[in-house]
């Protein structure tokens, strides 16, 4: 399997190098001695409820390093090109949905950080495809489960 190309912006790397760098250097070592405790408590290991877990919480480590590395080893890490005459990965997009005065901003990143809680929308979701390359002013439409939905863009940072 070939990677795809993971874009992150420069916070967003580091914060994957730091949550990976936690998971093996605290949470590894910390399952590996819950296995460890739970062998020793000896008995059928079938039976074991705290084996069984902490063999479950070992598996979700191992599998949650791997995809960290994988995310980390095909980064591209999106700079501050400046252009802020149109939208583009990295940028922050205010934007009004038609008939409304609520402002919504939204920061562009890929899909690896995207976290629509905190306003960072991927690239790849309908609202970020559908603002990628606009220009202020333009209005985009977007299709929501509730029907289409236009937005203007009212500032790009």
């Amino acid at each position: 399997m070939v990677n795809q190309v993971q874009y992150l912006t420069p916070e967003g790397f580091k914060n994957l190098e730091k949550r990976l760098r936690f998971l093996i250097e605290v949470r590894r070592p910390e399952v590996a001695e819950r296995l460890r405790q739970a062998l020793e408590e000896g008995g059928d290991l079938s039976e074991n409820a705290e084996y069984e877990d902490a063999k479950n919480e070992q598996a979700f480590v191992e599998g949650e390093i791997m995809r960290l590395e994988a995310i980390l080893s095909s980064a591209q890490v999106i700079e501050d090109t400046g252009q802020k005459d149109r939208v583009v990965l990295g940028a922050r997009v205010t934007i009004v949905e038609e008939g409304t005065k609520d402002k919504e901003i939204y920061y562009l990143v890929g899909s690896a950080e995207a976290n629509p809680t905190e306003g960072k929308i991927s690239l790849e979701s309908p609202l970020g495809k559908a603002l990628l390359g606009k220009k202020v002013g333009e209005k985009v439409k977007v299709d929501a489960p509730a029907g289409e939905i236009t937005f203007v863009i009212k500032e790009i940072a």
